[in-house]
């Protein structure tokens, strides 16, 4: 993969060059119009109006596809399948979603008009809740450090701990699933299929640091997934039309 990869790099360079030279101007971002990931990536990272700090080495451009093809690609198959299962297991919300949906004049609606419709948006979060596509995160600890609990516990030794101590190496999992249908955070109903429950959060869901909707989905903080905006709306324009046509 490696190998061909970076032989599609050296020749999107040097056709890139080749029509540079032949317009006798540098590459601007304004400039970019193709729709292929690996030209876009090539075409970004030799434009003349970026500082050489922002570019990128072929390797790392090369690291970018197999990232958008797994991260980008499988999760959102995989959100949209545990959608269209939770809509069969729910004739119900099923109806009233198509009905939600069947009452718009187009099959083609922009981003913002996708993102306008109350309660696709509801079924969306509620099966990114109960179906996480990473259901869990595994990070190394760089450094000593612990991790505060917001209940104390009892270790192995009968001791009474209000922190977990990490050691420089020692892995780390953060249980997405698990804490996404915790019953103390979204109450006695959190495993069930309801996207009602969205109209009205549940305070302890506050708590919750993710990047989007009080979930930990896509992950939080610096390292939260970089895409779950374009994830989100391709999953809400995928049901849009599966819905409204069966």
């Amino acid at each position: 993969m490696r190998r061909i990869g970076m032989q599609l790099i050296r020749e999107k360079k040097a056709a890139i060059m080749a029509e540079t030279l032949e317009k006798g101007q540098g590459v601007e971002r304004k400039d970019i119009r193709e729709r292929d990931l690996l030209t876009l990536l090539i075409r970004a990272n030799m434009a003349t109006d970026i500082s050489e700090d922002q570019r990128l080495t072929d390797d790392e451009v090369l690291a970018q596809v197999p990232t958008f093809i797994v991260a980008g690609h499988e999760t959102t198959s995989t959100a949209t399948t545990w959608a269209l299962f939770s809509l069969i297991q729910r004739p119900d919300v099923q109806r009233k979603l198509r009905e939600e949906l069947l009452q718009v004049a187009t099959d083609s609606l922009a981003m913002d008009e996708l993102n306008a419709l109350p309660y696709l948006d509801t079924v969306v979060r509620e099966t990114l809740q109960r179906h996480p596509p990473v259901p869990m995160a595994t990070r190394q600890a760089s450094e000593n450090d612990t991790i505060p609990v917001d209940t104390p516990y009892k270790d192995r030794y009968g001791r009474m701990r209000e922190h977990i101590e990490v050691k420089k190496g020692d892995l780390v999992i953060l249980p997405i699933l698990a804490l996404n249908r915790r019953k103390e955070i979204w109450g006695e109903d959190a495993h069930e299929f309801k996207p009602e429950r969205w109209e009205h959060i549940p305070e302890a869901a506050a708590s919750v640091s993710g990047v989007w909707s009080n979930l930990l989905t896509f992950s939080g903080g610096p390292r939260a997934c970089i895409g779950y905006r374009f994830s989100l709306v391709e999953t809400k324009a995928l049901l849009f039309a599966l819905v409204r046509a069966f």
